[in-house]
């Protein structure tokens, strides 16, 4: 499986921001799939991840009621909706996936990740 994201940039707080991913290989819908972010200094932490039909979503505790999660089997992606940024977001978020649809469990794919950088 390959992942590819997209959508980062900078932007001031309080803004919104969407980031896609392009999954290709497999069968998209057989994976679960997730975001993550690692700010510098820090070790790379989950946002949200979303299960094979998109009926299950998890969030950290930090980014929920701002971000949601969602995908479009038939096009191959996954999206993070970004609202009500704040500094702390600022780093580079990555696409992942697992082999199977349910949430959870060790990522098997990484995808290269997209900066976000988030003014005050």
């Amino acid at each position: 499986v390959q992942l590819q994201a997209s959508g980062g940039g900078l932007v001031q707080a309080g803004d919104s921001l969407r980031l896609s991913c392009a999954a290709s290989g497999g069968t998209f819908s057989l994976y679960a799939m997730s975001w993550f972010r690692q700010a510098p200094g820090k070790e790379r932490e989950s946002v949200a991840s979303i299960s094979g039909t998109g009926d299950s979503t998890h969030y950290a505790a930090s980014v929920k009621g701002r971000f949601a999660v969602s995908r479009d089997n038939a096009k191959n992606a996954v999206y993070l909706q970004m609202n009500s940024l704040k500094p702390e977001d600022t780093a580079v978020y990555y696409c992942a996936s697992k082999d199977g649809p349910v949430v959870g469990g060790r990522v098997d794919y990484w995808g290269q990740g997209t900066q976000v950088t988030v003014s005050s």
